[in-house]
């Protein structure tokens, strides 16, 4: 059988499909498992030994469904479930499945507050793709794989950090799910041990400021590290903190005590920290409960729409440093 499985982004979503990527593939020997993803996030399906062929799109889908179609697959699972995968589905003619997207359930509660959502995680609600093909969650978990190339090793990283350290996640897709500098800073101060941040090019200068702010107990490479390299640290790290990013997704994928800290999102939404059934990993999260204008997206915002940030600026980092803290 050959399956086609679709999911163009992002870091986080891709890492949420490894599940059932993995589950399809060892269903039979037999099953060729290609995958379709943008370009930019490619490596995420190169490195995943369960596939067999990445097909990146770019620009085109037109041009990608002509180099699809040459391929013949017996079925498709559409993890993305947006107009340009159904229009895939649709060119390609075989057999496919998706998921419940729950997009109204989820106007409900970012509109009116209402919450009609199912307490499952999204990882769960991706099988319902591949239930027609008897393929059952093997309670695994998720996989994070990083090429020999850009594994990161204790002698790459400076001396003073190398009897363990925490990973600190400074930055996000979006504004308003990134913790405020300030708070970072109170956080490392107390938790006084060494720190490493990640983030991306964007983060350079948020990053700089937290890390003049501390000093020594600081190594900040943001900007300098690709993904993979920041997964190497976040592997080799005692504990994680991190937003609702992609970050707490690599993080949950290599078994990693960590807390998350959510603003603007909820984690009724389903994207939660997901560890395998057998962890016995505690689901930290921190978050403002009873805010009134929380969820106000099921994305984000460049900056509050409220103006005043109280999902974030209300944090105690008190308890963020206590829940992260390991003796």
């Amino acid at each position: 059988m050959k399956i086609l499985l679709i999911r163009f982004s992002s870091i986080g979503d891709i890492v949420l499909t490894t599940p059932v990527i993995r589950c399809l593939k060892r269903m039979d020997d037999d099953v060729e498992l290609h995958m379709l993803i943008k370009d930019k996030f490619a490596s995420l399906s190169h490195n995943n030994p369960y596939i067999d062929k990445t097909i990146e799109y770019s620009n085109s889908i037109r041009e990608t469904i002509k180099e699809l179609k040459k391929e013949e697959y017996d079925y498709v699972v559409d993890l993305q479930k947006n107009n340009r995968s159904k229009r895939v589905c649709f060119a390609l003619g075989c057999e496919h499945h998706s998921f419940h997207k729950l997009d109204f359930k989820k106007m409900l509660l970012t509109a009116f507050k209402i919450n009609k959502l199912p307490n499952v995680h999204i990882v769960d609600r991706y099988f319902e793709a591949v239930e027609p093909l008897g393929v059952k969650n093997d309670g695994r978990g998720l996989e994070f794989y990083i090429s020999e190339t850009n594994m990161m090793q204790e002698p790459d990283i400076p001396e003073e950090f190398r009897n363990g350290f925490y990973a600190v996640a400074v930055g996000g897709s979006y504004e308003t799910k990134v913790m405020p500098t300030d708070k970072i800073i109170d956080i490392i101060e107390k938790l006084d041990e060494p720190v490493i941040l990640l983030g991306g090019p964007g983060d350079m200068k948020r990053a700089k400021i937290i890390a003049d702010a501390v000093g020594e107990n600081v190594w900040n490479p943001v900007g300098m590290l690709n993904l993979e390299q920041s997964a190497s640290i976040i592997k080799m790290s005692k504990a994680v903190l991190t937003g609702d990013t992609g970050m707490m997704h690599i993080a949950a994928a290599f078994n990693k005590p960590m807390v998350s800290v959510w603003g603007n999102t909820v984690p009724e939404f389903g994207m939660y920290q997901y560890y395998p059934e057998k962890s016995n990993m505690p689901k930290n999260i921190v978050e403002i409960k009873g805010l009134k204008c929380r969820p106000c997206s099921k994305l984000g915002y460049k900056k509050c729409p409220k103006g005043h940030f109280k999902c974030m600026m209300d944090i105690n980092t008190d308890e963020v440093v206590s829940l992260l803290k390991i003796d």
